[in-house]
């Protein structure tokens, strides 16, 4: 028999209707307030980025296009921080099949759109809720930081393009 590599929801239902709808709503996809905190700390930095990237896997929070890097701020339950002890949790729970089944579809999802973001060429920054919520200048330190490396790596290569460009061209007479 073949092993599927998602999960099947087929058979488990969420507990009830009011439930499902209390989850969805309570679940903001956007504008966080971990999302928000670390927005105002980069703001306050004076840096400028691109909100939830829409064409991108797995709509990045935050977006900086020229040096390719992208900030995902994660939700402590949704994607799975501490998974193994909130899973033995959810075990002892309602419905805990429909829960560990999302749970772990969710982390496995995260982790296959970072690897394709990263082999597409972007810098993936991940934080979670709880860190953010806490102290967001931390996690603004570490965006700083790679934002500058990525700027300086861009300049470097830049520079080797350009040496490489000056010595292909044919020299004419008189130079």
């Amino acid at each position: 028999m073949e092993r599927r590599s998602t999960p099947s929801f087929v058979g488990l239902r969420p507990a009830s209707a009011v439930a499902s709808r209390a989850a969805r709503r309570g679940s903001a996809k956007s504008n966080t307030r971990c999302e928000l905190a670390l927005r105002r700390v980069l703001w306050r930095l004076g840096i400028r980025y691109r909100l939830h990237g829409v064409g991108l896997p797995g709509r990045p929070d935050i977006v900086f296009p020229r040096q390719r890097v992208l900030v995902f701020c994660d939700g402590d339950f949704w994607h799975g921080r501490h998974l193994e002890a909130r899973l033995a949790r959810l075990a002892r729970g309602n419905n805990a099949a429909y829960w560990i089944a999302k749970l772990r579809r969710n982390v496995e999802r995260d982790l296959h759109q970072t690897r394709a973001l990263e082999a597409a060429g972007w810098r993936v920054l991940r934080f979670w809720e709880s860190d953010l919520l806490r102290d967001a200048s931390d996690a603004a330190d570490r965006v700083v930081m790679t934002l500058a490396r990525r700027a300086l790596n861009a300049q470097r290569i830049g520079h080797r393009r350009q040496a490489r460009h000056r010595r292909s061209r044919p020299r004419r007479k008189g130079q």
